[in-house]
């Protein structure tokens, strides 16, 4: 496929994108239809729409590239995956509830009513952070794609490819909102699930394999080996630190991130929302199969063909997270590179629009209070809320900029190492403030302990081999994350029986 055909396809795509935005947001662009649809989101959209936020691009490409990487994860990463169904479950049945028993917009407001002021900051402040930092990897793996296979063709630098996605994202989201994103997300990720089936289906035929040879062919390659159960202390796979770290990494990353709660607050109500996270996990389950199963059929075809895993330009060292792109674009025909272009692009700019959408939330509702009813329709607040936006693509921008500048690891890992150093406070504050209604929280000091806590973190996963009698940390550094925020919170809280909290 050509840089030019990829360009045409590209352009395309994002026609569509702005013909649904504007048929979406030309009679009703105000603010409570950007932060929350206007409470009116059929649950059944919310959710097929939340499988492309969830996935995005890390799962397309990094995923099924990680299945033959020379760490031998192999088919590991579903281990992950059953703990994030746990996750989800432990959501619709404990957080939703409260979100909508509150009434909530910005689901920190829970800590402002718990914990107070400075504590609610901090947990806007924590999304913030966290959200950009891992929005921006999330983008950066498609940006890098784009750029091998299309704008180095025509000389373009990275930093303009950045840009123009940033700027095509900020073009359709800005009026709309949330309003615009659970209509353009269900598009997206009906082109992300559809490319899976079909890339399964075009490397199949091209290997000469049916549903059943494909079946038997993965299972008996050295690439699909699920659970790991051997040395607990020192291996990172093992299937208790991947469920664990699934479970509360999907707790923090979801259920405490304004992101995808802010989807699931768009139902009519909490009955809806739950339907739609349970029906959105079986099929996030049922997903990650396939894209695992891609990962194999991947390595198969490139050993039966000689194909050589890409190797990063600038350090020489295997990109695993380059092997499906190129394999689509270079190796199989017109058809297989036009799906895998759709369901790359449909990953990440759902995820990216998504992210953006709520970032502007939060930063609009947690600091400059425009969810307040005197303030969702004065037309300066539109305003604010616009300039809002496009000062977090800009930011999103310079982050992206900076992790490829310091880039050394596959994207898909840094992702869920970085979100147990930032999302870990969150855990331990939501926690604390569920389960010890009774305690008064110090709230001056909520924003030292969630500084405090990542940090010896970071501490005890550099030394744990040695602190730990050879104990390797993996995902499940998040708990220990927070963990160390509720203990911070609990020494220096006091006892309060008389109080009643939510």
């Amino acid at each position: 496929m050509t840089p030019s055909a990829i360009l045409i396809l590209i352009i395309t795509y994002f026609g569509v994108l702005f013909l649904i935005s504007h048929i979406v947001s030309r009679k009703d662009n105000g603010n409570k239809a950007f932060f929350t649809a206007n409470k009116n989101s059929k649950w059944y959209l919310v959710a097929f729409g939340m499988i492309g936020t969830a996935l995005s691009g890390v799962t397309f490409i990094s995923v099924p590239g990680e299945v033959g990487a020379a760490s031998g994860e192999q088919f590991k990463y579903f281990q992950f995956v059953l703990g994030n169904a746990i996750g989800f479950i432990v959501i619709a049945k404990l957080l939703l509830p409260l979100y909508y028993r509150m009434n909530l917009t910005s689901i920190y407001g829970y800590i402002e009513q718990r914990m107070g002021i400075y504590s609610y900051k901090t947990a806007a402040s924590i999304f913030l952070i966290s959200r950009t930092i891992s929005s921006a990897f999330r983008l950066y793996l498609v940006v890098i794609v784009l750029q091998r296979f299309v704008f180095d063709y025509y000389n373009i630098p990275f930093i303009m490819t950045v840009l123009i996605s940033l700027l095509l994202i900020f073009s359709y989201t800005y009026r709309g909102g949330l309003k615009t994103i659970i209509i353009t997300d269900t598009l997206q990720t009906f082109f992300l699930v559809t490319s899976v089936f079909l890339t399964i289906y075009f490397i199949c035929k091209s290997m000469d394999l049916s549903a059943v040879a494909a079946f038997e062919e993965v299972k008996n390659s050295n690439y699909s080996k699920i659970f790991f159960f051997e040395n607990f202390m020192g291996n990172k796979f093992h299937f208790i630190k991947q469920l664990l770290g699934g479970m509360f990494v999907t707790i923090a990353m979801t259920g405490l991130d304004q992101d995808l709660m802010q989807k699931n607050l768009s139902c009519k109500n909490i009955g809806e929302a739950q339907k739609n996270m349970f029906t959105f996990t079986g099929i996030f389950v049922l997903i990650n199969i396939f894209f695992l199963s891609v990962g194999a059929l991947l390595y198969i075809y490139a050993n039966n063909n000689g194909i050589e895993v890409p190797v990063d330009l600038i350090t020489g060292k295997p990109r695993t997270d380059l092997l499906f792109p190129e394999i689509a674009l270079n190796h199989l025909s017109l058809v297989p590179a036009i799906v895998f272009l759709l369901g790359i692009i449909a990953a990440t700019f759902a995820t990216t629009d998504s992210a953006l959408t709520a970032l502007t939330t939060s930063f609009c509702v947690d600091f400059l209070g425009m969810d307040k009813a005197e303030n969702l329709h004065k037309k300066n607040t539109v305003r604010k809320r616009h300039i809002v936006h496009l000062g977090f693509s800009a930011l999103v921008f310079f982050v992206i900029l900076v992790f490829n500048a310091i880039n050394d690891s596959s994207v898909v890992s840094m992702i869920f190492r970085v979100a147990s150093y930032t999302y870990g406070p969150l855990l331990g504050l939501y926690a604390f403030g569920l389960f010890k209604k009774s305690r008064n929280v110090k709230d001056t000091f909520v924003p030292y302990i969630c500084l405090l806590s990542p940090l010896i973190t970071y501490v005890l996963y550099e030394n744990s081999a040695i602190l730990f009698f050879g104990y390797v940390f993996d995902n499940e550094l998040i708990l220990i994350n927070g963990m160390l925020t509720y203990l911070g919170l609990w020494i220096t809280s006091s006892h309060n029986s008389n109080k009643v909290y939510f």
